[in-house]
């Protein structure tokens, strides 16, 4: 990409949303919608049971209620930015919000499973544009100083709501229907649309760059659309169901690899080849651009993956309620919250590279010291070791979203944050992924290991039977069932601990990765306060 002078990088309040308004006013307006969509995509998770009751429908089948809406999610991120840049900003965002809100009610109306999934697909496509599109008007509305302060008080919306979401599902799923966990996003979206009309401006610089796009003719790539669509969209569904279909011993899987891997090797030089590419993948030319789209796709990884699987650790091995599951991970929520505003403010004081650094390492040490959990560990061992990961969450994301637009021209962040919402994305499929796949390989290699020393041979194994064996008769139970149930008992233990080797070694495959990933810090560069590098 050719040189760029330091005016054309330079931020400018031309550029704001919030034209003679208080800036701040945009962060809460725009919160909104974000509230709405990242509240939905959690709440619908815990009524998938009752969704399947409800509509005849097998688990398995009602799964593509989240299927869905992860594909039309993933295919419509890549392209919002264009979309942002042709339509113009504002417009397309209220379009977004407007078929989020009416999908959402659409979905609170389906009389079957093919509608509710039509109307999901609506949905993902809505929301999918949001975040990118909010992203890029804070990166314009604040200047370099303030823009970590602003990302803080963004992000803790996104961070309230998932915590929020599952407790808020389950309520209105028990207490009224689940149809109303899509209808509760009704007011919110009017909320919205009215608030964004009446506060967002769209200022002359943007208008004019969409004027200079249709100008010159620009055309949508529909070929560079299909194949993104096709890439990101098949990938999406071989990490959602693989670990459910195992993976690639299913012919369905198998093809949905094939052809993501195919449109992936046919779209980078298509899109490198177009003067107006629908995906802005030159962007990954500029060193802090490429390196903080790899942090966003360990971030994913890392958040998402662990987001899944510590209350699935809680539950399935140390045998915790959906409830205090939730209770124990709702202490690293507030202190993640908590953290927000100092991350904010730390980025517009220090050398970002300094706060990611210390994220990364932060993170690795809260999992290097998961690895010292075990089958025994209490309730505080548990809300603790998730709250020593959380509190570097802030310094991961803010830092990270601020400096990926250095060196980059304004008219750019539409594209650049569309960009880095895919690979926080990606990042947490494939998290999810190897986590899911990780549980059934390590579990079952761990209770193979095991199960060789159970046998009629190892002395110790048989003195642990008999033992059992006594202390069960001495309860009042029948000599002769005595023994099979203490056998029982024993490989019930086994698996257990099996289970939680598995999970020290996710733990440890995680910290092994950002241990090696840190270095790309040094590779970053990060502008003085309120200047801007140009590459």
């Amino acid at each position: 990409m050719a040189e760029e002078t330091a005016s054309q990088s330079e931020w400018t309040p031309a550029r704001s949303v919030a034209g003679g308004r208080n800036p701040w006013t945009i962060v809460a307006v725009i919160s909104i919608a974000t509230f709405m969509v990242v509240l939905d995509s959690s709440v619908a998770n815990v009524s998938l049971p009752h969704i399947a009751g409800s509509l005849s429908a097998s688990i398995d089948e009602a799964s593509w209620v989240i299927s869905s809406f992860l594909v039309a999610n993933a295919v419509i991120i890549p392209i919002s930015g264009w979309l942002a840049d042709m339509i113009g900003r504002k417009r397309y965002y209220m379009m977004s919000v407007a078929l989020f809100t009416g999908a959402s009610f659409l979905c609170g109306m389906s009389p079957n499973l093919s509608i509710l999934i039509i109307a999901r697909v609506l949905q993902g496509i809505g929301g999918g544009g949001l975040a990118p599109v909010e992203q890029s008007m804070l990166a314009d509305t604040f200047p370099p100083e303030k823009r970590g302060l602003a990302m803080a008080a963004y992000g803790v919306v996104v961070i309230v709501a998932p915590v929020a979401g599952p407790t808020i599902g389950g309520y209105i799923t028990d207490t009224l229907t689940w149809n109303w966990i899509f209808f509760i996003n009704i007011p919110f979206g009017i909320a919205s649309l009215l608030l964004v009309s009446t506060f967002v401006v769209e200022s002359e610089a943007i208008r004019r760059h969409t004027r200079e796009l249709h100008a010159k003719g620009v055309r949508f790539d529909y070929i560079g659309f299909a194949l993104v669509g096709l890439f990101l969209g098949c990938m999406e569904v071989m990490l959602d169901r693989g670990e459910r279909d195992d993976w690639f011993s299913s012919p369905m899987i198998t093809g949905f690899a094939v052809v993501s891997g195919l449109a992936f090797l046919a779209f980078i030089p298509w899109e490198l080849s177009r003067e107006n590419p629908v995906v802005a993948i030159r962007l990954l030319a500029r060193r802090n651009f490429a390196i903080t789209c790899t942090f966003m796709l360990l971030v994913g990884m890392v958040i998402f993956g662990t987001t899944l699987f510590i209350p699935q650790f809680l539950q399935t091995v140390l045998g915790y309620t959906s409830t205090s599951a939730g209770e124990a991970l709702s202490l690293g929520g507030i202190a993640t919250i908590i953290t927000m505003p100092l991350a904010g403010i730390l980025t517009g004081r220090m050398d970002a590279r300094w706060l990611v650094g210390g994220a990364f390492l932060i993170q690795a040490l809260a999992l290097w010291n998961m690895t010292g959990l075990n089958t025994q560990i209490s309730f505080d061992d548990a809300a603790m070791a998730r709250m020593w990961q959380s509190v570097g969450i802030p310094f991961l994301f803010i830092p990270i979203s601020t400096v990926a637009y250095v060196g980059l021209r304004p008219e750019y962040y539409n594209q650049a944050s569309a960009l880095m919402n895919v690979m926080r994305n990606i990042g947490g499929d494939i998290g999810i992924g190897i986590v899911q796949s990780m549980i059934s390989e390590r579990s079952q290699f761990h209770q193979a290991r095991y199960a060789e020393s159970l046998n009629p041979l190892n002395p110790n194994y048989n003195q642990a039977v008999n033992s059992l064996s006594q202390a069960l008769t001495a309860q009042g139970v029948p000599q002769g069932a005595a023994g099979p149930i203490a056998t029982a008992h024993i490989y019930q233990q086994l698996q257990q601990q099996a289970l939680m080797l598995s999970y020290v070694d996710i733990f440890y495959v995680m910290m092994i990765v950002l241990f090696l990933t840190l270095p790309l810090v040094l590779f970053m560069r990060a502008p003085g306060r309120g200047q801007v590098h140009v590459e």
